[in-house]
């Protein structure tokens, strides 16, 4: 049988086909009457040539195709490329498109070390975070030259390996090394630090058991877009909430939270809210949300069934200074009824990309008089103030 060491050179070079495309007409194709291709691989059969008649294809579009676009997609022969070749494309490809982001560095355990070659900023694909979603991420702001809540983020980040069963590779100390290596090599003072943990490369089996050491990522990301904190407007998610044992982590099984905000969108929306399978208010897609009440009262959902969000705890923390200037009377945890959050005066999603923004519409019901309330606004200038000059307990400096 013929070697599969010959499908490497295209098919038309390949020693597997003989074509005799002058003996037929330009829909024929001659092949070796001994070689047919199956499911499986190749079986053999007598001698001779066998003559395959070729019918025009027929794309099929997607509902994001045009039909200039399919054209311009069709490939006659798919090039065998070297290490170098594969990565001077990808950097040709990036060139192509812009990003309202650039990615400045890379840490990665796999090869060792810190690239800010976006080109090489690649995991493999059979790491179990690919192809498995075996893996948790977490997140911190850069603001100023200091990376802000490293500390609690990263705790957060350990609780959420430790849930999803995956070892660290190196000690907390050690990643937080890294983390703050990563950054000094990307020469940023304003943007966010992104990193992950895999159970790690290994095969494309379901268990990690194959997996021979979990794998840590991170990526310094800088947005170009300026910072919006305008009144914004919220539907009601009819995407179904992670059940809480996957709620309370922060995992990068987020398709839930990407269909949730793109229904948001698809409804002229910012996000979407989530109600907890008891109908409780519980979370928007990437962000915490919070309340003030006709009573002055800062309310906000319990932490038990959705993620500890860093900066919606910190927030609390911070809003007893406007209980102590009496522009709150009262902070709360507790279950929100949705009838509760929309007869607010003030509602508020509460996250590190967002900060704080507050929200002037939920589904058809107007929060407040419609404008941006007095509380967050507050809230957003306490936490601008907490991550240029707050305590070393939240604000960790970078050496570049």
């Amino acid at each position: 049988m013929a070697s599969f060491s010959s499908l490497t050179r295209p098919i038309s070079e390949s020693s597997l086909i003989s074509l005799k495309l002058g003996d037929q007409s330009s829909n024929s194709l001659g092949f070796p009457k001994h070689i047919v291709f199956s499911r499986h691989g190749f079986c053999s059969f007598p001698p001779g040539l066998v003559h395959i008649q070729l019918k025009p294809s027929l794309a099929i579009k997607n509902s994001y195709q045009t039909e200039s676009s399919i054209g311009s997609t069709v490939l006659s022969e798919v090039p065998i490329l070297s290490c170098s070749e594969a990565i001077e494309r990808l950097r040709t490809s990036r060139e192509t498109y812009k990003s309202k982001e650039q990615y400045l560095a890379m840490y990665s355990s796999v090869f060792g070390g810190i690239t800010t070659d976006p080109s090489a900023m690649v995991i493999p694909l059979d790491d179990h975070m690919v192809h498995r979603g075996h893996g948790v991420f977490d997140t911190a702001a850069i603001m100023d030259g200091y990376l802000y809540e490293l500390d609690q983020h990263l705790d957060r980040f350990i609780r959420s390996a430790t849930t999803a069963k995956i070892k660290l590779p190196f000690d907390r100390d050690s990643i937080r090394r890294i983390l703050i290596q990563t950054v000094s090599a990307s020469k940023c003072r304003k943007g966010s630090l992104r990193y992950w943990l895999s159970a790690g490369p290994g095969d494309f089996q379901l268990s990690s058991s194959g997996c021979h050491q979990s794998a840590l990522y991170a990526i310094v990301i800088q947005n170009q877009s300026p910072p919006d904190y305008s009144g914004i407007r919220v539907v009601t998610s009819s995407i179904p909430i992670k059940p809480p044992q996957f709620a309370v982590m922060k995992s990068v099984n987020y398709l839930p939270n990407a269909l949730s905000k793109m229904e948001a969108e698809e409804n002229g929306a910012y996000a979407a809210i989530w109600l907890d399978f008891d109908g409780f208010i519980a979370e928007g897609p990437n962000m915490n949300v919070a309340f003030v009440t006709k009573e002055k009262e800062l309310l906000m959902p319990e932490f038990d069934k959705i993620l500890s969000g860093c900066t919606a705890r910190r927030a609390l923390v911070l809003a007893e200074s406007l209980v102590r200037e009496g522009i709150l009377q009262n902070i709360r945890v507790d279950k929100v009824t949705v009838e509760e959050g929309k007869n607010a005066v003030e509602m508020m999603l509460i996250g590190s990309g967002v900060l704080i923004r507050s929200v002037v519409q939920w589904d058809e019901q107007v929060i407040g008089d419609g404008k941006e309330g007095p509380v967050s606004q507050a809230l957003l200038k306490l936490i601008l103030e907490d991550m240029k000059s707050g305590p070393a307990s939240v604000r960790v400096p970078v050496p570049y």
